[in-house]
């Protein structure tokens, strides 16, 4: 009672939890017996693997998708993306995780089931690195086919709007390859709405995490709080909680700083409107 200033006023336990925040002290987990920070730090690496993974992946493979569906729009290769994506768009993460298990673990029995590595295989160097990596792709594979459609609807549609701009025409004109016309001139501008998208759907990749790893018992942050539901361990639920907001904070701000490397102009009209 007198740990946790549970025979203190309500007042002082409320002050109590948040100095002890600023100090990095979560509290005591009921399960694990430990410091809820050392528990959550030692889970919290699987899961920005798997979220950065997931990120980096879904994002770059939508913004290639979106910018050749959208050159080629109206063609065979565009109605199949789209055709494709729009399926998929239907499934929830969770779902795209149960029929790659069943397919790819079950019944080919291929890649792993479960976990992060192979227990107790004493592994280490490169064989340890490529057992971590066959154990990844399911959920990584999961959690980015589940990203990928509204990125990629999202790129597409921009894509088009962007190729009926006078710049665009100025660039063929000029002579300029196709290529540098639909990349570097039609693909990065069209980018800027998915820049914008990636910081909101850092929120949704996390929460697509917390059943991806629930599903293949992936020893990240949702397994953690997956298995601290179950047991009642309300100091690791508060500390994950808080945790994963402060990390979707910290992306979205990221992303936010991201808008003038891309397109200059921002910052120009920021600095003019400073100026002024």
């Amino acid at each position: 009672m007198h740990r946790f200033a549970l025979d203190e006023p309500l007042w002082r336990q409320f002050f109590v939890y948040l100095t002890s925040i600023l100090r990095g002290d979560f509290g005591y987990s009921y399960y694990y017996n430990a410091p809820v920070l050392d528990v959550i730090l030692e889970a919290l690496p699987w899961t920005l693997l798997l979220l950065g993974s997931s990120l980096v992946l879904s994002t770059l493979l939508s913004i290639i998708m979106g910018i050749e569906s959208g050159w080629r729009r109206g063609r065979n290769s565009d109605k199949f993306l789209l055709t494709a994506t729009m399926i998929m768009n239907g499934f929830p993460n969770f779902f795209i995780g149960i029929i790659l298990l069943l397919l790819f673990g079950v019944y080919l029995g291929i890649l792993p089931l479960q976990g992060a590595q192979t227990p107790y295989s004493d592994l280490s160097g490169l064989t340890l690195l490529l057992n971590r990596a066959t154990h990844l792709v399911l959920p990584l594979t999961a959690l980015t086919l589940a990203q990928i459609p509204s990125s990629y609807l999202l790129m597409r549609n921009t894509m088009i709007t962007t190729l009926k701009e006078p710049f665009i025409l100025t660039a063929k004109a000029k002579g300029l390859s196709e290529a540098s016309v639909r990349y570097r001139h039609a693909g990065r501008n069209a980018m800027l709405p998915i820049v914008t998208t990636t910081g909101v759907r850092v929120e949704v990749i996390v929460t697509g995490a917390l059943f991806i790893e629930t599903i293949f018992s992936y020893p990240g942050v949702g397994l953690l709080i997956y298995n601290s539901l179950l047991m009642r361990d309300y100091p690791i639920l508060q500390g994950a909680f808080f945790i994963v907001t402060v990390f979707v904070i910290a992306a979205n701000f990221f992303v936010d700083s991201l808008y003038t490397k891309i397109d200059p102009r921002i910052g120009i009209g920021d600095s003019v409107e400073h100026a002024h």
